[in-house]
């Protein structure tokens, strides 16, 4: 399980060290690929594979769902991870991040979350530093057993 936060940047080659936290679980290869919320999903390959079952699932007859499949499914890559424990994030998925030099690595359970910086920020309360409107998101949540 991916938990906890991490601020790190990327190198000059755009390589981003994965926190050593989740290597193990993380492994040598991942796929990342664009979030809804200007953000990027690293997924473990299992995972990917079990994510994109449940596109594969959608129907193709409904243009919300086709969106969906295009929005995950056209960003997604393929990443090696070395040894140091660095991969490279694709131009496309750091411009659509806002991602320049500094970021923040997010554990997100199964997942980990890539966010710019400015990006990450944005998203927090400048006096608590929480996240913006986490009781407002949380509301309606209860039919999924929360």
């Amino acid at each position: 399980m991916f938990v906890g936060k991490y601020n790190n940047s990327i190198d000059d080659k755009y390589r981003l060290i994965i926190p050593a936290k989740f290597r193990e679980e993380l492994g040598s290869s991942c796929v990342v690929a664009k979030s809804l919320d200007r953000c990027l999903t690293i997924y473990t390959v299992d995972e990917w594979q079990k994510f994109a079952d449940k596109l594969d699932e959608l129907p193709m007859s409904n243009p919300a769902a086709r969106k969906v499949k295009r929005h995950f499914s056209s960003s997604a890559a393929d990443c090696d991870i070395d040894k140091q424990g660095r991969m490279t994030i694709p131009q496309e998925l750091r411009e659509y991040a806002r991602i320049e030099k500094d970021l923040i690595t997010v554990g997100s359970n199964k997942v980990i979350e890539i966010w710019g910086k400015e990006q990450w920020n944005s998203e927090l309360d400048p006096e608590s530093g929480d996240m913006l409107d986490a009781s407002k998101a949380a509301e309606g949540l209860e039919i999924y057993g929360f």
